[in-house]
């Protein structure tokens, strides 16, 4: 692994809660992670811990092998070859582009540091901007001016922290897009901070998932959707809801009752005896649900939000328990009509029955 953060702590002075506590994960060489969860999760102070802009309770944080931080070792940020984009750019507004995609690598000769410059320009796609001002382009093309500029040193770790924040949401996914093909084409390593749930899809090889300082889960997005390792991730990735079910096997063969019909044959894990009695709670995604008049259970349309090329619909059963369901845009049904809906699951994600006080 090229960047191998291990049992990781960080805590801010006065604060008897650790802001990282033990988080442990790996990023390859060329490879792009993610971290995301909700406001004060921890996840930009990790991000700081990994530039050295933090220091490390316990634990550790290695590079290419060595060790930058940890309770006894402090490598200086300068010293780590890291690069970094921020949330506000920081972009000299009295410089033009040239100058300030160039301020970092002053060291070098003049042609080679023009060179380099157009370089890394042309890598983000923007070439012949050299002489223009940040004032004069677009929140994207500045947010791309700011990535050249962290780029142009060669540094062997990029750090983004919230780039797109400041960017109209519909910019936002395709910037995404567009910042992981360039730091693909460069074949840079970088670690990357959001709290969108799109970008991290659009951008990351691999997402962590943090709440309240511990990193619940470390891996692919297909994973984190429909594997997730908890039931913060399995709440906070998508949309969903918690049902309550029954397991039961009958001749080898295991059914899962829920308030949308039983499921047979799609149970992965935990076994059945891994719950009291074979109550526990299942994931309903929002794809989960098929909208089918034809279906014995019928559902009250309490909520419904337009996307487009589909609705998605919060729905009320009779028993009280609400699903959601994602249903085609061209089924306009009314707040307040029952509709027929149906299970289609391929495999079931079950967790503990949450006591309800």
């Amino acid at each position: 692994m090229f960047l191998e953060v291990s049992q990781l702590k960080v805590q801010y002075a006065g604060r008897t809660r650790h802001a990282v506590d033990g988080v442990s994960f790996g990023l390859r060489t060329g490879d792009i992670g993610v971290l995301i969860g909700p406001s004060g999760c921890g996840k930009t102070t990790l991000l700081r811990a990994v530039a050295g802009l933090e220091a490390v309770a316990a634990g550790s944080i290695k590079l290419s092998g060595q060790v930058v931080s940890s309770a006894a070792v402090n490598l200086a940020p300068e010293a780590r070859r890291i690069g970094m984009v921020f949330q506000d750019y920081a972009l000299f507004p009295h410089l033009d582009v040239r100058h300030n995609v160039g301020f970092g690598i002053h060291h070098l000769p003049k042609n080679e540091r023009r060179e380099r410059v157009a370089e890394v320009l042309a890598l983000v796609g923007l070439s012949g901007s050299e002489k223009r001002y940040p004032h004069e382009l677009s929140g994207g093309q500045q947010q791309r001016v700011a990535l050249a500029r962290a780029m142009a040193p060669k540094p062997q770790l990029l750090l983004l922290d919230e780039p797109f924040s400041n960017l109209d949401v519909d910019l936002r996914e395709r910037l995404a897009h567009e910042v992981r093909a360039i730091l693909k084409a460069a074949g840079a390593t970088a670690l990357f901070v959001t709290h969108d749930q799109l970008e991290a899809f659009a951008i990351g090889d691999t997402i962590g998932v943090m709440h309240e300082g511990h990193l619940h889960q470390w891996d692919d997005a297909y994973s984190l959707y429909h594997r997730p390792a908890t039931r913060f991730v399995a709440d906070f990735i998508g949309h969903g809801v918690f049902a309550p079910a029954t397991i039961r096997e009958v001749n080898h063969q295991v059914t899962v009752h829920t308030p949308v019909g039983d499921l047979t044959d799609v149970l992965e894990c935990p076994l059945p005896a891994s719950f009291a009695n074979g109550e526990c709670d299942v994931l309903l995604r929002a794809d989960d649900i098929v909208h089918d008049d034809a279906a014995p259970v019928k559902a009250e349309i309490i909520r419904k939000a337009f996307r487009g090329s589909e609705f998605l619909y919060t729905l009320r059963l009779a028993s009280g328990q609400t699903v959601m369901a994602h249903v085609p845009s061209h089924h306009d049904h009314k707040l307040g009509e029952w509709i027929g809906i149906r299970a289609e699951v391929d495999h079931v994600v079950t967790f503990e029955r949450e006591q309800v006080l």
